[in-house]
């Protein structure tokens, strides 16, 4: 029954949001409306919704959302080629879990997990 999900994750500033995935990350711009607070992009088969939240405190912001890919190696490559920060504890790497994963943050502090499985 069920078929996708979307999550969604705190922002403070829609534009300064919306740059970071467009043009850090290569997300694309969701729908032709421009909802007041709200925004949705997407990249490949996935999409992540934010919901403004003018007074979040990115030091207690715990939003966290895992994604899969099925080339790791060249999405974190290409990463690294366009100067996107990785998170200091979440360099590539084989985990005990069988998957082979990469983190970093975003404006926000949310956390973006993006792994493979091996």
């Amino acid at each position: 029954m069920l078929t996708t999900i979307n999550p969604k994750l705190p922002m403070r500033d829609k534009t300064a949001t919306r740059a970071f995935y467009i043009n850090k990350l290569g997300f694309r711009a969701l729908g032709n409306t421009d909802y007041d607070g709200y925004l949705m992009l997407g990249k490949d088969g996935i999409e992540i919704h934010f919901f403004e939240f003018k007074n979040l405190d990115p030091s207690e912001n715990y939003g966290q959302v895992y994604i899969r890919t099925d080339n790791i190696d060249e999405l974190y490559h290409s990463m690294l080629l366009d100067e996107v920060e990785i998170h200091p504890n979440g360099a590539l790497q084989l985990k005990a879990w069988g998957q082979k994963e990469f983190s970093l943050l975003d404006p926000d502090n949310n956390l973006l997990t993006f792994g493979q499985s091996v």
